[in-house]
């Protein structure tokens, strides 16, 4: 931690409305969502929030100087979308005004993962420069800054404490961080290869939260927080890496997108079976880890592809329902569904732009 500051590059932050818009009349931040993106409905209510398939792309987000590689909404609202860049920078923009709000610029190379606290106070950065920083959304201020040498490719907060934080490494490990201390409170080392994405999970058997892991060594392990041996390996001889996970919104399932140019679904608690019956085909993912995002109500799946696509399915029944041409110059690399607004996505590529679709 301490000797992290010294070797890392010297972070700055721009903020780029003008000063009345630090707070509003209310003297409160720009933080502060504005009324029409209340609190979504509750992780896993589906009945309540009807969702829709966008029909077009209606605005673009354009200021990184290179590609975007992942782009996150702020938690529960969604009314500010955090991306981080090829350029090394991050960047939180408003959704209402289609704007740029404020650039945090600390990394001598691409930002690999960036990820909301919480409750969306702070934010992480992992970096191809192999330092993790804790950026404060508002200030701009850098809270810490973590290494251990190795590249981080994934960054999440522990969901039930937001001082802890793991990242994936590029020397098969997993690695826990204080970010009080700063120090490194565990390691998990079970993986063969670059670990690629962690998932936590809430499993109704046991009540506890797990975490999924999975990896280029085409293994997908599950672990008990804190103990560093995993509980359950999921290997199969067909299986292929699956760079992005993501929960459904009822926690019942995990999809994973499979480098066989398909999307794989297993339980998301429990025995993590493979559920053979659903399989989510017909776009090109191979060589890349294109992102996905299933809407709040659980009824439809989205994801990038490497030709720059993006693809909607229907969670139920499996079937392609949409097809758009959404980015030049390689991938449509993420996306994510709105928490609110029901049919709403934002996807970002390597050509710089973001875009929002409804």
């Amino acid at each position: 931690g301490e000797d992290a500051d010294s070797l890392a590059s010297t972070p700055s932050s721009k903020f780029h409305r003008s000063e009345e818009e630090e707070c509003d009349y209310r003297g409160r931040s720009w933080l502060v969502p504005p009324s029409e993106y209340r609190e979504s409905v509750e992780f896993g209510d589906v009945e309540h929030h009807r969702c829709y398939v966008p029909k077009k792309c209606v605005g673009r987000l354009v200021g990184h100087n290179k590609g975007v590689h992942r782009i996150r909404l702020f938690p529960g609202t969604g009314h500010l979308l955090l991306s981080g860049g090829l350029d090394g920078k991050c960047k939180v923009w408003s959704v209402a005004k289609k704007q740029v709000m404020r650039t945090y610029i600390g990394h001598t190379a691409a930002v690999r993962d960036v990820q909301f606290n919480n409750d969306g106070t702070k934010f992480l950065s992992a970096s191809f420069d192999r330092f993790i920083r804790l950026w404060n959304t508002e200030s701009g201020e850098v809270e810490g800054t973590f290494t251990n040498r190795r590249v981080p490719y994934v960054v999440k907060f522990y969901p039930r404490d937001d001082t802890i934080f793991v990242a994936g490494c590029s020397d098969n490990t997993i690695v826990a961080y204080d970010t009080k201390t700063g120090k490194i409170t565990q390691e998990y080392n079970h993986h063969l290869a670059p670990v690629n994405t962690i998932t936590f999970v809430n499993d109704s058997d046991s009540g506890g939260m797990k975490m999924v892991t999975s990896s280029d060594d085409k293994k997908v392990l599950v672990w008990e927080w804190d103990i560093g041996v995993p509980i359950k390996y999921i290997s199969d001889p067909t299986m292929h890496s699956m760079p992005v996970v993501t929960l459904h919104p009822t926690g019942a399932f995990m999809a994973c997108q499979s480098l066989d140019n398909q999307i794989v679904v297993y339980q998301g608690s429990g025995k993590f079976g493979l559920q053979r019956k659903k399989k989510f085909v017909g776009h090109q993912v191979a060589g890349y880890a294109c992102d996905m995002a299933i809407s709040p109500d659980g009824q439809f799946l989205c994801s990038g592809d490497g030709g720059g696509k993006l693809c909607f399915w229907e969670w139920r029944m499996h079937k392609m329902l949409q097809k758009y041409r959404a980015h030049d110059k390689g991938p449509t690399i993420g996306c994510v569904w709105h928490p609110v607004l029901p049919s709403t996505v934002f996807t970002c590529g390597w050509d710089g732009v973001i875009k929002i679709w409804e």
